[in-house]
């Protein structure tokens, strides 16, 4: 297996950590939020067309 054909979406594991932490602390939803847009916004930024959510 080459290291070619591992692919990691990191988006379900982010998902499924903020829905965690969003059950066992509900008063966490809107820094969660607030973080997951701002990172997403600035990988956009500085990784221009190389970024691709999957």
């Amino acid at each position: 297996m080459s290291i070619n054909n591992l692919h990691l979406s990191l988006t379900p594991l982010v998902s499924l950590i903020a829905g965690i932490l969003i059950l066992v602390a509900p008063r966490l939803l809107n820094y969660i939020v607030a973080i997951y847009l701002i990172v997403i916004g600035l990988l956009g930024l500085i990784g221009g067309s190389n970024f691709h959510m999957r």
